[in-house]
């Protein structure tokens, strides 16, 4: 599968609005274009076009998992029988709602959960139950985050912008 290059489309101007909206996204068009250097119809039109890119997939609310009663942080690392089992195994994943990252993996394991959930009987259930009870699941192995240090809402875009 080619690398998506769809980041070779910007400018200094698009990685810097990239950077603002991940900072604040409920910014309004004049707040971004005076930040910008633009008029807010001129804003608006450089995040449409990165909208249309598919680099903005999004807005959302970042929430405090914890302050919400989610005070248990884990990453299950998944191991599957053979590859036949991959589609419901992700299908079954997409609907749990603890679930808030899957990664499929090199290596040992074939995914990586990131999930939140509100104790640990609750994570003994999800693990214990739900996943080990998908067709295809040949084991798990858990870990649980004691703390968590940074959890960036929003990707490094360093490399977007031209050294100055």
């Amino acid at each position: 599968m080619p690398l998506n290059r769809k980041f070779e489309k910007l400018d200094a101007v698009d990685a810097k609005v990239l950077g603002l909206l991940a900072a604040q996204g409920r910014t309004t068009w004049a707040e971004l274009g005076s930040e910008l250097g633009l008029s807010a119809p001129a804003a608006a039109d450089r995040v449409k076009k990165l909208e249309q890119l598919g680099l903005i997939r999004g807005y959302t609310a970042v929430l405090d998992a914890e302050g919400l009663g989610l005070g248990v942080t884990a990453f299950i690392a998944v191991r599957l029988d053979r590859p036949t089992h991959r589609a419901a195994f992700l299908k079954r994943v997409r609907r749990e709602a603890a679930v808030v990252e899957c990664h499929h993996m090199a290596g040992d394991d074939d995914y990586l959960l990131k999930v939140h959930v509100t104790d640990l009987k609750t994570l003994e259930t999800l693990v214990s139950e739900t996943l080990k009870g998908i067709d295809g699941v040949i084991g798990t192995r858990t870990s649980i985050a004691l703390s968590t240090l940074k959890d960036a809402p929003h990707l490094p875009l360093e490399h977007l912008a031209p050294d100055e």
